[in-house]
């Protein structure tokens, strides 16, 4: 596949697409073994319902487990409290831990490879792509029952990762404090002197990485080399823009981050908190990025991983990513089955007309020229 950057058209009632199909070639894990001594599944290394045998012997697998560890899940994220909460309501027998919302992709991996073979390993990931595609090792395949909704370009074949919601990266402001920007290059200005955040280090978390991938677009660069995104930043912190703290619910609502680089759905959230709150997506190039989920091939509770996973490419969830603002993966499908929320696909923004997805080779290039390039850069 030729590098060079996809543009697609995407409105409010369709699903993003990735601007090609991902290229990885991970081998699948081995199907779903029936273990000799029980004649039941072995749960760690099941790759579809079909290993289980039904739906409902895949609940009882995993209300036997009891429990279940997700990591890096803010609820207020997406509408990941409402997700998380009605997973709870409908399987009361399956104890939830929610391990360290703030943390970055990276740092969900981390914790991962610090707790391994303990019951306090996460037992699945919600990812950004460039970190989901450096650790594919660290990911057990599977392929949920909504499996053939999922457009292609959103799926690693064998189902080592998947994505699930995404939407468009934007500026969130207080404009009770600050004018509207209206273009990247407002931001450089005085207006906005040490008022400039980041949802996290763009070298860890997916958000940041796409705040830089943003600046690069909206500055006339591609997504084939993120440096012109990366000078914009070094210029933003020279001219004593940009605040070195990172964004959190309570941040924007303290004032301490008025003004942030971050997802359209996320930026959205503030206004329930700061009536001021407003949100803008720049006219031009937009970027667009989807978060993926995927299990933790040492996953504690394989079998509850897995009936999490189905959860989330239900209907029911993927409706509730819409209520949160987000743009789930299964959209064209419930459009076209009629299963979708029709008004709250109407309430989603307009999307941009120009529209750029980094693709795998794209977000991996990206990925390293940050490592040897952002700290210096805003030093």
């Amino acid at each position: 596949m030729s590098p060079t950057t996809r543009r697609a058209r995407l409105g409010a009632g369709i699903a993003l697409a990735t601007s090609a199909a991902l290229l990885l070639t991970a081998c699948s894990g081995a199907a779903g073994a029936i273990t000799p001594e029980t004649g039941t599944t072995d749960a760690a290394t099941a790759t579809s319902l079909t290993d289980f045998g039904t739906f409902a012997d895949l609940e009882a697998a995993a209300k036997a487990e009891g429990a279940l560890n997700v990591i890096a899940l803010p609820r207020d994220w997406a509408n990941y409290g409402e997700v998380i909460d009605l997973f709870a309501e409908r399987y009361p027998e399956i104890t939830i831990t929610e391990q360290s919302p703030d943390v970055s992709s990276a740092e969900e991996i981390q914790a991962a490879e610090t707790n391994k073979g303990l019951d306090t390993a996460p037992d699945v990931f919600d990812l950004g792509l460039t970190v989901a595609l450096q650790n594919t090792d660290v990911f057990a395949p599977y392929k949920v029952q909504t499996w053939d909704d999922i457009p292609d370009a959103l799926k690693e074949p064998s189902g080592l990762f998947v994505g699930d919601y995404g939407g468009y990266m934007s500026v969130g402001y207080d404009s009770s404090k600050f004018p509207e920007p209206t273009e990247l290059k407002d931001l450089l200005g005085a207006d906005y002197k040490g008022a400039v955040a980041l949802n996290g280090d763009p070298t860890q978390a997916g958000a940041a990485f796409a705040a830089v991938g943003l600046a690069t677009v909206q500055s006339g660069g591609t997504l084939d080399d993120y440096q012109p995104g990366i000078d914009f930043f070094s210029e933003l912190h020279k001219n004593g823009n940009m605040l070195k703290l990172d964004v959190t619910t309570a941040t924007v609502s303290s004032g301490e981050t008025p003004v942030v680089f971050d997802w359209d759905y996320l930026n959205a959230a503030h206004t329930s908190s700061n009536k001021n709150w407003k949100v803008v997506v720049f006219d031009g190039v937009g970027y667009a990025a989807y978060y993926n989920q995927a299990i933790n091939k040492d996953a504690p509770h394989p079998a509850a991983a897995r009936l999490w996973q189905e959860f989330l490419y239900s209907d029911d969830v993927q409706n509730l990513w819409l209520k949160g603002g987000a743009r789930p993966a299964r959209m064209e499908a419930m459009v076209a089955a009629g299963t979708i929320d029709k008004a709250l696909a109407a309430a989603l923004p307009t999307a941009p007309a120009d529209t750029v997805v980094p693709s795998e080779k794209q977000s991996a290039a990206a990925g390293t020229l940050l490592g040897e390039k952002w700290a210096a850069a805003v030093q």
